[in-house]
């Protein structure tokens, strides 16, 4: 803090001649201190924490140093400057200075007199030093601001142009994504990599901290992990190298969560590893996951070993990877986004670029128009689709919601699918499945209302046929599925629900539900005789 100005002291010395004769000579300039300044005495700088900043705070009037007994540094300097009297410079009851002085000319004691004026002088100053403050932050405020402009333009310019400028084109696979920074950059990033056998590296991660060190860091972990992904086979080795590299040149206090993972689009197998990113989020029908390993973030320890694991996405299963901005959001009440709404949407049968429009819907809707984004927004949807096999529809048609009409439905998928190469009894099998599908459709789905159909599509590709069952139970919860058990049954132990979907899911190869707020879908998938994913039945 300044305790003394040259302005202030011509002001005093002023102010003094006009109010009491002779006191101009009892005002001289400060004496000058152990290094003579141009122009005056250099101000004294007050430490935050000095006692005598309390004591002026609650000062009444004028305060001589030659009795203050205190363990002030200040106070020390100002006696050495040949400071003897002090009156606080207080405005809206802020001590923003002190107006100092030194002995008289004339060796006397300032008189009551001479105190009133100076206390005069202050009252009138400490405004005047005040708006002298004010414009001063200003200034510095503005220029301030202008640098952080700059450097968040920069960090932005940087992180823009190591995104990936397009987006990977697969057969049988929608990938989406979406970047929105918040006003202070921070450092996410996402990329694409591609690798030998078809295979792709999936990359998503956040370095802590904003602006250009966070951006720079950023553009360094993906140069590695680019070269990394190269020369090793496994995700778990690719982080490892990729810490070890960062660990010695990484900035103090700084880390990068990523999680990374290679896909192989002809098969949907994931394999991952995550170094304390977000978990992804998976949905393949009614099923929801999290794919989950351990990790430490990037940066932190070298020689970190980083965890891996498998995932399978079948048809229509998709995967939301994100940063934190997504679930950490905050709504009017202060709860946050949360990953129960980013499932909720997920559920909902969009392809992947609708899916992310969804997403920032809701979260928009979520926080409200009026709230600032606190932190980057990341999204990638990577999602198989069922063009994936290039399946053909050879039946799609609809039955009334009444008890027998199951048998039609069962007759009718029989009929598509007498010219594929089904295995042996596999026809049988799918027509048990197709016949209690339907009938769980009916009865729970539509309450048996005849004027609710049940909608029925048959397709078949090189590998596999499927049958999809839709009712218009979409906002019903889907049973559970139980291993049949007569005496639980007979004892009231078990509910005679879910049975039939245990049934269903023994007579074919695979079993998916999807729904939405109106309809609800049961997938049978049977593969086919010399087929890609032929089992030779069940």
């Amino acid at each position: 803090m300044t305790v003394f100005e040259p302005t202030i002291r011509r002001i005093v010395r002023r102010r003094a001649r006009l109010l009491s004769g002779g006191v101009s000579r009892s005002l001289p300039p400060t004496p000058t201190p152990r290094s003579k300044v141009a122009g005056g005495a250099p101000p004294i700088k007050i430490a935050p924490h000095d006692p005598i900043i309390a004591h002026c705070q609650d000062a009444v009037g004028a305060i001589e140093l030659e009795h203050l007994n205190l363990d002030s540094p200040a106070l020390a300097e100002m006696r050495t400057s040949g400071v003897t009297l002090v009156v606080p410079l207080v405005t809206n009851g802020e001590l923003i200075g002190m107006l100092s002085v030194g002995r008289r000319l004339s060796d006397q004691d300032y008189s009551a007199d001479d105190r009133r004026v100076l206390e005069s002088l202050a009252a009138h100053a400490a405004p005047a030093v005040r708006v002298g403050q004010l414009i001063r932050e200003q200034r510095a405020e503005i220029r301030a601001r202008g640098v952080l402009e700059q450097e968040l333009a920069v960090a932005r310019l940087i992180q823009q142009n190591f995104l990936p400028k397009q987006l990977p084109e697969l057969a049988g696979w929608q990938i989406a994504a979406y970047y929105r920074p918040a006003h202070a950059v921070g450092g996410d990033f996402y990329d694409f990599i591609e690798l030998p056998r078809g295979r792709i590296g999936l990359v998503i991660g956040d370095v802590t901290d904003k602006g250009i060190p966070a951006a720079m860091v950023m553009a360094a972990t993906r140069s590695v992990l680019r070269a990394s992904a190269q020369r090793l086979l496994d995700p778990g080795a690719v982080l490892a190298a990729v810490n070890d590299n960062l660990c010695p040149d990484i900035p103090e206090h700084m880390f990068v969560t990523c999680f990374y993972g290679i896909l192989e689009p002809a098969n949907g197998h994931l394999r991952y590893a995550n170094a304390g990113h977000n978990l992804p989020l998976m949905r393949s029908g009614a099923k929801r996951s999290e794919l989950r390993a351990t990790g430490m973030p990037l940066g932190l320890m070298p020689g970190t070993d980083y965890e891996e694991r498998d995932a399978t996405l079948d048809l229509r299963s998709r995967v939301l990877f994100y940063s934190d901005g997504l679930i950490e959001a905050h709504g009017s009440r202060n709860e946050m986004f949360g990953t129960r709404r980013a499932f909720e949407v997920l559920a909902r049968a969009l392809d992947a670029q609708p899916l992310i429009d969804e997403l920032l819907h809701a979260l928009d809707a979520f926080t409200g128009d009026e709230s600032e984004q606190e932190d980057d927004i990341t999204l990638v949807v990577v999602q198989r689709s069922a063009a994936t096999h290039a399946a053909a529809v050879l039946a799609d048609f609809a039955v009334a919601s009444a008890p027998g009409n199951e048998r039609d439905a069962t007759r009718r998928v029989a009929q598509a699918l007498a010219s594929c190469d089904l295995p042996a009894g596999g026809l049988e099998r799918l027509k048990t499945a197709t016949g209690e599908a339907t009938m769980n459709a009916m009865e729970h789905g539509n309450d048996y209302d005849p004027g609710l159909d049940v909608r029925i599509v048959v397709a078949a590709s090189a590998s596999e046929v499927t049958v999809r069952i839709t009712d218009h139970g979409g906002d019903r919860e889907i049973a559970a599925v139980h291993t049949p058990d007569i005496a639980a049954k007979l004892d009231g132990r078990q509910s005679p629900r879910g049975w039939g979907l245990f049934l269903i899911e023994r007579m074919v190869d695979a079993v998916r539900h999807e729904s939405d707020a109106t309809h609800h879908t049961v997938e049978l998938e049977m593969h086919l005789e010399g087929g890609e994913h032929a089992t030779g039945g069940t």
